[in-house]
């Protein structure tokens, strides 16, 4: 297959020098025949699997990165004390249940990073994610231990705020209901 240089130019160049140093990082040796293998297997990767572009319209906060990743870094030492503890006391069955929740954001990459954070907290899980409507199902292991239905669904809006408010735009923060209207002067 050869390249065009107009397509050569095209190429998403940072995703082929990251999937390069993952790849160098996965088998652990810096040489030149494992950095040639990554980056050809990134351009494999790149050139074959062809992905639509992801949206953003957004800006990075960095104040809400920092209050994103330390409250994840919080809720990720609390579930997984929970469901130690809960793994550890073998008379009490957990009730689970799985719960829907309509996010505020109709974007596909919010909706996206909100689904992986809570996925990543040890204790839910995201069974599906409805794109078109916003919408995603969770399945929680202790609906007890998370305080309730609501409580649960609460804790995923919380967590697509922050992702929000990390990441959006004034725009995207105002349609989300999280931005007062800008007062217009008469």
């Amino acid at each position: 297959m050869s390249l065009h240089p107009r397509r050569v130019r095209r190429l998403p160049w940072g995703t082929v020098v990251w999937l390069t140093v993952v790849w160098v990082l996965l088998w652990g040796d810096l040489s030149v025949a494992n950095v040639l293998a990554g980056a050809a297997i990134a351009l494999g990767v790149t050139l074959g699997l062809r992905m639509s572009p992801v949206d953003f319209h957004g800006r990075v906060r960095p104040w809400g990165v920092v209050r994103l990743f330390v409250r994840f870094a919080l809720d990720l030492v609390r579930a997984s004390f929970e469901v130690a503890v809960l793994a550890l006391r073998p008379h009490r069955m957990p009730h689970g249940a799985v719960i829907g929740v309509q996010l505020r954001s109709h974007s596909d990459l919010y909706l996206t990073m909100t689904a992986e954070l809570c996925s990543l907290v040890p204790g839910s899980l995201v069974v599906e994610a409805h794109r078109l409507t916003g919408r995603l199902y969770l399945h929680v292991l202790d609906v007890e231990t998370a305080g309730g239905v609501e409580a649960a669904r609460q804790a995923v809006l919380d967590q697509e705020e922050r992702v929000l408010r990390a990441f959006a735009s004034d725009v995207e923060l105002r349609a989300a209901g999280l931005l007062d209207e800008p007062e217009v002067a008469a």
